[in-house]
């Protein structure tokens, strides 16, 4: 079987959300004999130097990539308002890129191509035209939910009001493109559930985020505690806004709470003003080298999203590497977890302390409850065994003569 995936940037290497689950994708296909092309946006915000590309699985192969610009433009993002289209994925759009897509389209054909989220989806009258393929559309979030939650929360009315015109626009569009599509996959099943009431009549699977555990070793003699750790890319909005409010709301009383408690703060594009918090207890880092050996040195990591769509990836890595997770039902959301047995759940200022006090005075708690993480990680996000049941999908729809429902 071939397999084309699009995806809006390189997911070399598997360092942060989005990354982690297209690179896994490839490699649980290729473990089926999928003979898998890859079609990459290195888009300017996240761009990667493809020659300096060392990875097993990036040489099995087929690579195809083209630069974007997609820094925001003013007097654009102005123009745009007069316009019926959405800024944050017209940005996406390239006519070179278009002419690259279909060389590739024309030279191979594929059984099936995959648009691994909404920012490539600009790209799929151009795979229509030279492609019979069988086309898949997988939501890694609902864009326009995660806008119009940034929007609820935005004080400033201006800035507010903007927001929740992006998410209007985003709407339109995901609502416009659900269909035309032949099987969509979304990463939870409360996204499963938005998806319907969008409008999505086509096939539609759950396929949550899926990791190697072979790579997640654990190795408690390295752990320190009493520590807390944040690991998030902080050019997310929703990881920036969780976590200001986490040092500006609930960190002070807990630092007070045991004088050797440290907590550590990673990411990559870590802003200026983070490493003002920094002190003899607060830790600022910036990006790690190795995100499996910083989470494994730390006990307890912490999640306070206050907005945001999908799977929180580097919550399942947490779990998968045995750790107490402190997340708010937001972080949490579409992950099969349950309070007190294998996360716990905050969310207010209160809860949190309660909970970080909890693991420090009780560290048989946490330990326990970072065990049964593990086991759920296993049972529901084993990368071969997701894999294998999508490409059972690929097969059905193969052998279906069945259409999208819009053209």
């Amino acid at each position: 079987m071939k397999v084309l995936l699009l995806s809006h940037r390189v997911p070399f290497p598997p360092n942060s959300g989005y990354p982690i689950v297209v690179y896994n994708t490839i490699k649980g296909l290729l473990s089926l004999g999928v003979e898998v092309t890859l079609f990459s946006l290195n888009n300017s915000k996240q761009y990667i130097d493809v020659d300096d590309i060392y990875d097993p699985v990036f040489e099995k192969i087929n690579f195809h990539s083209f630069t974007v610009d997609i820094e925001v433009n003013a007097w654009d993002a102005f123009t745009n308002i007069f316009s019926n289209q959405s800024y944050n994925v017209s940005r996406y759009l390239d006519g070179d890129a278009e002419k690259v897509l279909e060389n590739v389209l024309r030279e191979q054909e594929f059984d099936i191509v995959q648009f691994e989220g909404l920012f490539v989806v600009p790209y799929l009258d151009i795979v229509k035209e030279f492609s019979k393929a069988k086309l898949v559309y997988r939501a890694h979030h609902i864009e326009h939910d995660v806008w119009e939650r940034l929007a609820h929360r935005e004080r400033f009315t201006p800035r507010r009001t903007y927001l929740e015109f992006l998410s209007r626009r985003l709407k339109a569009y995901e609502m416009e493109q659900i269909n035309r599509f032949h099987q969509v996959f979304s990463i939870s099943n409360p996204d499963r559930q938005k998806l319907l009431l969008m409008g999505c009549e086509t096939r539609l699977d759950v396929f949550p985020v899926a990791l190697d555990f072979e790579k997640y070793k654990i190795d408690t003699s390295k752990t320190s505690f009493p520590t807390l750790f944040h690991l998030g890319a902080m050019d997310w909005r929703p990881n920036k806004e969780g976590l200001e409010w986490f040092l500006d709301e609930i960190w002070p009383d807990i630092e007070e709470l045991n004088g050797e408690l440290r907590f550590y703060i990673a990411g990559k594009n870590m802003q200026k003003q983070f490493f003002d918090y920094d002190s003899d207890n607060l830790i600022v880092e910036g990006e790690v080298f190795d995100a499996v050996d910083f989470i494994n040195s730390k006990a307890i990591m912490i999640v306070p999203l206050l907005s945001g769509s999908g799977m929180r990836v580097k919550i399942i890595e947490g779990m998968a590497m045995q750790k107490c997770i402190i997340a708010t039902t937001m972080a949490a959301e579409g992950i099969d977890c349950k309070h007190g047995r294998d996360i716990l759940i905050a969310d207010t200022a209160d809860e949190f302390y309660r909970s970080i006090l909890k693991c420090i005075t009780q560290p048989n708690k946490w330990q326990e409850i970072g065990k049964n993480a593990r086991k759920t990680a296993e049972k529901h996000h084993e990368v071969n065994a997701n894999a294998k049941r999508m490409f059972d999908i690929y097969g059905e729809l193969v052998g279906s003569q069945e259409e999208p429902l819009s053209s």
